[in-house]
Formats: C-alpha cells, sequence, structure tokens
C-alpha cells in the first residue's frame, strides 16, 4: 500500500506523534521514508531588535536537533530513514518532498509550534491537506490512535 512515506515534524508533541506514525506505516509496509523539518522563511522576529544571525543559528540548530531525534527514533524501529532540513514556507516544502520521492502519502501532525494566531487559521496543516495532491494523514496526539492499538496500525488496511 505504501511505498514511500513523507513525515514532516516541528518537533511538537504532535510532530514527535506524527514520526512515530510514520514509522510505525513505513515498518509495517516496508516503506521508504523520508523525514523534515522547515525553518520558515519569515519568523515573528523578523522586525524584533534582535541578532538575525544568532536567531537563524539557533533555530538551524534546533532543526537539526528535530531530525537526529527523528534518525533515532527510525533506527530504533528498525527503519532506514533520509532526513533534511529545508528553509522556505512550510507547508509549500512538504508538498515539494513529497512530489520529489513519488511518496504515497504525507504524514503531519495536527498542530505545531506555531503563534496561537496561525493555529486559529489552520496553519501548515490546512494548508497542507488542502494543496496536496496525494493522501495526507494528520496525527492528533501520542495518546489519540484512534483506534485503540498502540500505534493506531489496526485502522490501516493491509
Amino acid at each position: 500500500m505504501y511505498d514511500a512515506i513523507v513525515v514532516a515534524t516541528d518537533g511538537s508533541e504532535t510532530g514527535t506523534a506524527a514520526v512515530d506514525h510514520a514509522i510505525g506505516l513505513a515498518s509495517r509496509f516496508g516503506a521508504n521514508l523520508f523525514g523534515l523539518t522547515v525553518l520558515e522563511s519569515r519568523t515573528d522576529y523578523d522586525n524584533a531588535i534582535v541578532d538575525p544571525e544568532e536567531v537563524d543559528r539557533r533555530r538551524r540548530e534546533q532543526a537539526e536537533e528535530i531530525v537526529a531525534d527523528l534518525e533515532s527514533a527510525a533506527a530504533e524501529a528498525g527503519v532506514d530513514v533520509e532526513t533534511a532540513v529545508e528553509s522556505g514556507v512550510p507547508y509549500e516544502e512538504i508538498i515539494a518532498a513529497a512530489k520529489a520521492r513519488d511518496a504515497d502519502a504525507i504524514v503531519v501532525g495536527s498542530r505545531g509550534r506555531s503563534s496561537f494566531k496561525r493555529a486559529l487559521l489552520g496553519g501548515t496543516v490546512d494548508a497542507v491537506v488542502r494543496y496536496a495532491d496525494r493522501p495526507v494523514v494528520v496525527v492528533d496526539g501520542p495518546d489519540e490512535d484512534g483506534d485503540g492499538s498502540e500505534t493506531g496500525n489496526d485502522s490501516v488496511p493491509e
């Protein structure tokens, strides 16, 4: 059913749950897994009085930690994963990664580390669901698998 899966995470609780779910799917179906995190090209700090180079350095370090955690979780499950840190508009980068890898599905967490205002407007997840040309699996949270199984895999047809 799945030969290639793209998972996007920002390191948030639901982003981590999305990673766990994607690893479970990749393991179950023997799919190639590609994980990414995206550094937004525009941030809330653009108009602040801070050193932009320091902000960029910290954001890059945090992004590298996020993909390292993804790699570690995949290795622990015996799943090979390719990862990347991209810069740009998150939903555009996520969709581009899925197209470039001919992914059968995109896995994302339902809410990320965005501002309250953007969360109300739907944000990245809403845009991925709206504009992706392939199935998008939206994972709600670590304790909300939907079917009672540990990874929610019982809800996936074989």
